[in-house]
């Protein structure tokens, strides 16, 4: 969304409950919070769930009637508190199961046939890179350069200062460049 005002004006449709304004909403965002939850959960399936979970619980907050000063950061700390329920939900049945010696190991054999896939070009390698990251750099990383969030979007997302954000992003980028170095055959040093 580029044009300000027509996003005002959405987002003040949105606010006062209208469906089909929430259906305009939910188009140019639902792409955007899916790639945001993937990085996180790395199952195409487990980020669809969660995706359509977020825009119910955002719906939901609209038709109780509740304030939302800024729709854009609102929608996106829906998403970050939803994945960390997720991580606390397989958690505690990660923890269950290890009690259980009867339990199947699970494989994602999903996430290994992208990475396999990603080693073949500049982007892919770069995502490849991303794989290996902590959290909070990966999260940086997509607000910043995938979702073009500003600093100060990021920053109430985050719930952090500004500049610590930028110095987060900063930190981020240097650790994503090392990994991408590191990856056979880019053997690049700046």
């Amino acid at each position: 969304m580029k044009n300000p005002l027509a996003d005002k004006i959405l987002f003040l449709k949105v606010k006062s409950q209208d469906p089909e304004a929430y259906g305009r909403f939910y188009d140019l965002y639902v792409n955007r919070i899916y790639r945001f939850i993937f990085f996180k959960v790395n199952s195409s399936a487990e980020a669809q769930d969660i995706t359509s979970e977020v825009f119910l619980k955002c719906w939901q907050y609209i038709k109780e009637g509740k304030e939302i000063k800024n729709l854009n950061s609102f929608v996106y700390i829906i998403a970050r508190n939803k994945v960390i329920d997720f991580y606390r939900q397989k958690s505690r049945e990660t923890t269950s199961s290890i009690n259980d010696p009867d339990a199947p190991e699970i494989m994602d054999e999903a996430k290994d046939l992208l990475l396999k896939q990603m080693q073949d070009s500049d982007l892919e390698s770069v995502l490849a890179g991303m794989s290996h990251l902590k959290d909070e750099y990966k999260e940086v990383v997509v607000l910043r350069f995938m979702d073009e969030l500003s600093i100060g979007e990021m920053a109430e997302i985050l719930n952090k200062t500004q500049g610590s954000v930028r110095v987060l992003l900063h930190r981020a980028l240097k650790a994503l460049k090392e990994n991408v170095n590191e990856q056979p055959g880019n053997n690049t040093k700046d």
